[in-house]
């Protein structure tokens, strides 16, 4: 069956998350669970009465009956963990849909773009909830390694851990998507759930999990780094082909950040200025106007832009942009304009729009 092999959750991260996969980082540490757990870790015997109660409520030929049979033993398998049930359970669904064994084919396949295989036929009222629901986890892990994490909470985002047969890859994926889709609050509370049974989580889950925990306990709504996680978001969207609705959103959630965070900027270089007018005059206790900087009596202000449409409406107009690449690169590390250079460059190359996100 195919193996996971993980990518880097967070370009901030990667090399760490490289060299905790190659057991170069040591061994995180352990939470206090101090209340009941919300889930169970995958138990063989659990999972085989499942199959078995499948197994009896569909109409299965003998041969296909004997197969899966034979795939689930009485005596577990050495190879009885979380990911290695959620195969077997795959190759067993396969067995007797076509539908789920041309899925699980393309899955141990390389990902070839720009679309994802279809799953449509998971959707269909007559598929059981055991197919479908984990057939979908299969499927999110396969879409996960390959950064498609809008898809992958398309697959599994409303699912809960009782409903599959692997809740930690569960919990895991879905905190994955939702960090790698800077979404911290869902990111958040699926990475609490995962670490209620952090001793029994595969080794790579952990470390993982450590890691997101904390780069999540240091991010701040609005600042620069969550603004600079979410054009890095766009970019891979783009990568993609997403050039949609959703898309736009993005782009257009992150130039009002960077408007706010650039008005901020000038309020705060405004009173600084002003405070230091008023105690460099001995003369007066009163501020005198004629006397303030030319920029105090009219300051800059960025105007909305209209984003339209059409190609290049994230393209600022050069006056705009210079300035705010200036006020930026005075208060924050070099690489943040740099980064913002490369956004704004890209999206001044970006194609119309489709229909597509």
């Amino acid at each position: 069956m195919h193996i996971v092999q993980l990518k880097p959750l967070m370009a901030n991260t990667a090399a760490m998350l490289t060299a905790l996969l190659f057991g170069m980082v040591g061994v995180p540490a352990r939470a206090e669970i101090e209340f009941e757990a919300t889930w169970q870790p995958a138990d063989y015997e659990a999972v085989r009465a499942d199959v078995n109660k499948w197994k009896s409520d569909t109409d299965l030929d003998d041969k296909i009956a004997d197969g899966v049979s034979r795939l689930w033993p009485r005596e577990a398998p050495a190879d009885a963990g979380g990911a290695a049930l959620l195969d077997r359970v795959a190759k067993t669904i396969a067995s007797a849909y076509p539908d789920a064994a041309d899925l699980v084919e393309r899955c141990e396949a390389a990902y070839k773009g720009p679309a994802p295989p279809e799953a449509a036929w998971l959707s269909a009222p007559d598929v059981p909830d055991f197919v479908r629901n984990n057939m979908s986890l299969y499927y999110a892990r396969w879409l996960a390694q390959y950064g498609l994490y809008d898809e992958v909470l398309a697959q599994v985002g409303q699912l809960q851990p009782a409903d599959v047969v692997d809740p930690a890859s569960l919990l895991f994926y879905q905190m994955a998507a939702h960090h790698q889709l800077v979404e911290p609050d869902e990111a958040r509370a699926a990475l609490v759930r995962l670490l209620e049974h952090e001793d029994t989580l595969p080794r790579r889950f952990q470390q993982v999990a450590q890691l997101v925990q904390r780069d999540l306990s240091a991010l701040e709504d609005e600042s620069l780094d969550h603004i600079a996680r979410r054009m890095r978001d766009v970019r891979r969207r783009l990568a993609y082909g997403r050039a949609g609705d959703q898309v736009q959103a993005v782009e257009k959630g992150v130039l009002d950040s960077l408007d706010k965070k650039i008005d901020d900027l000038e309020k705060q270089q405004q009173q600084q200025q002003a405070a230091a007018a008023a105690g460099g005059s001995s003369q007066s206790s009163r501020p005198m106007e004629d006397s303030r900087p030319a920029e105090l009596k009219a300051p800059m202000k960025v105007d909305r832009r209209d984003i339209g449409h059409q190609s290049g409406w994230g393209d600022l107009p050069p006056k705009e942009r210079e300035q705010a690449l200036q006020q930026i690169g005075r208060e924050f590390p070099a690489h943040y304009r740099e980064l913002i250079e490369d956004y704004f460059r890209e999206l001044a190359n970006e194609p119309a729009a489709t229909p597509n996100d």
